[in-house]
């Protein structure tokens, strides 16, 4: 991954291929374009004219614009990149940490192939700090594994990630923003990490390999890693898991990973659904709806990514992560459109539908996971059409069984800079998946359909304990092109708001 350093150097002394700078919209009332702070010494180095050349080039300022220009002499670095950053603040307030986020994520995918950048964006605190080197460490992300190449970039022109961020006027000898900085690495690896994951073929990550992934990262950072193979599910009697997986060559896996903290005095239990591929089942997707399908594994993927970055960060809260792993295939062995399965919990339910999968594994999960008697469970999962047609593809949906819960989670995404949305549990709802046959039917009413999911996954909850569901199937995957911080294909998404809530739970904020 692209190295981070907070350099004590200046921008105009700084040695590097370019510098990026920060340039933004006159506050409201004023007009034309204002360079902003951090780059006091490249403006002069211009003669303090950088703001009329980029005008002159047809800059606006506005987010995620991105202009280059040569660098005049008193410059090291050949180089000035000019970000956008929207809207000036005024002169009493400064920069919004996403904005910051965004600018630093765009700039450094601007700058793929170069070897070191000098970022001399606005930095008032620590949480500038975070934000800016979080923003550039996720933007200069890129998935080359399957290309082929010499040098692994897919070709001899093609050009590789940035290769370092220089991080100027972050106080590197200050232990605040030093940490803050290792925070920004820490995070953004393993939201690599899970982007990796979501991007990895499904002939290459099924349920077996990545529970081979989970327990090699378990030993790394010291993390309990339990897998449940097929055997130990059915003698277990997770119905639900087995019944999703039974059509495949590749038998699922439910995985638990412990992470303890001595001075722990919270648990909180995450659940991630894991499909490594979902065909639908004999409930067969349509034609154009299996293509990216190797990313409904990805609240798997963020759940994996918030335990190991919870023990990176030496969180004091027991973070329990349960993967629900399993491939949805048609075969002559595959679970049915009518069948009834009988859950990890007892009860049973009755398949109408073999393309609600998801819920049948988290169901199983989630029980597992309230035996253990948490003090909160979030389960994240790419849920349903459903919630993308409410929320579009970059707004995640949030349920609960406690408003307050709900409440803090939005409050915590949006923070981070996660968009969300608290959405009901219309007890009305819950009719429609009534059974004359089982406990409980997959399926329910078509109006409402993530609802629906989410009052499914309610039933398997443990009495007492506090719940959450995260829909993320609108901004998981990104079939369109990148944006800010965020690459085509797998998005590492609500991994940061996991990670934010241990946090919050840790320092005793969440009750």
């Amino acid at each position: 991954m692209t190295a981070l350093t907070l350099s004590t150097a200046g921008a105009a002394t700084l040695r590097a291929d370019a510098l990026v700078v920060g340039v933004a919209k006159s506050p409201k009332g004023g007009k034309g374009l204002v360079v902003a702070p951090g780059a006091e010494a490249v403006d002069k180095a211009f003669g303090g004219k950088l703001a009329t050349v980029l005008e002159t080039l047809g800059a606006s300022g506005s987010e995620g614009e991105v202009t280059k220009v040569p660098s005049p002499s008193g410059l090291k670095a050949p180089v000035v990149l000019a970000v956008g950053l929207g809207q000036a603040p005024r002169k009493d307030e400064t920069y919004d940490a996403e904005a910051l986020r965004r600018a630093a994520g765009v700039a450094a995918r601007a700058l793929s192939g170069v070897k070191k950048a000098g970022f001399a964006l606005p930095i008032e605190a620590v949480e500038d700090t975070e934000a800016i080197a979080e923003g550039a460490l996720l933007g200069a992300y890129a998935f080359t594994a399957y290309q082929s190449a010499k040098d692994g970039r897919g070709g001899k022109d093609a050009k590789g990630p940035l290769g370092e961020v220089a991080l100027l006027g972050a106080k590197p000898r200050d232990k605040a923003h030093k940490a803050g900085a290792e925070r920004a690495v820490a995070l953004a690896e393993e939201i690599n990490r899970a982007r990796d994951l979501i991007n990895t073929p499904p002939n290459d990550l099924y349920p077996e390999s990545f529970a081979a992934i989970a327990s090699a990262a378990g030993k790394e950072h010291g993390i309990k890693v339990q897998v449940l193979d097929e055997k130990a599910l059915v003698k277990g009697g997770y119905g639900g898991i087995m019944g999703v997986g039974q059509g495949s060559e590749h038998t699922p896996r439910l995985v638990r990973l412990a992470y303890t903290h001595p001075k722990a005095e919270k648990t909180l239990a995450l659940v991630g659904k894991g499909i490594t591929y979902d065909s639908g089942g004999i409930s067969l997707k349509p034609a154009g709806h299996n293509e990216t399908m190797k990313c409904d594994m990805s609240g798997a993927a963020a759940v994996f990514a918030a335990v190991v970055t919870a023990a990176r960060l030496g969180l004091a809260v027991n973070v329990t992560g349960w993967l629900a792993l399993a491939e949805n295939m048609p075969s002559g062995s595959a679970v049915r459109p009518g069948d009834v399965l009988r859950m990890y919990s007892g009860k049973t339910v009755e398949v109408l539908n073999t393309d609600a999968e998801g819920r049948l594994v988290l169901a199983d999960a989630l029980t597992r996971a309230s035996e253990e008697n948490p003090d909160a469970i979030v389960d994240v999962a790419t849920l349903t059409g459903a919630m993308v047609l409410a929320l579009g593809n970059r707004t995640f949906g949030i349920m609960a069984n406690d408003d307050a819960f709900r409440t803090a989670i939005h409050e915590i995404a949006e923070e981070v800079g996660e968009a969300s949305w608290p959405m009901p549990l219309p007890a009305d709802l819950r009719k429609g998946m009534d059974s004359p046959t089982a406990d409980i039917a997959n399926m329910g009413e078509r109006m409402g359909g993530g609802l629906v999911a989410g009052l499914f996954l309610k039933e398997f909850v443990g009495e007492g304990i506090t719940w959450a569901h995260l829909d993320i199937a609108g901004p998981a995957f990104n079939e369109g092109g990148p944006f800010g911080y965020t690459p085509k294909g797998g998005t590492g998404s609500a991994v940061r708001t996991l990670v934010k809530l241990a946090e919050r739970t840790a320092a005793g904020d969440l009750g």
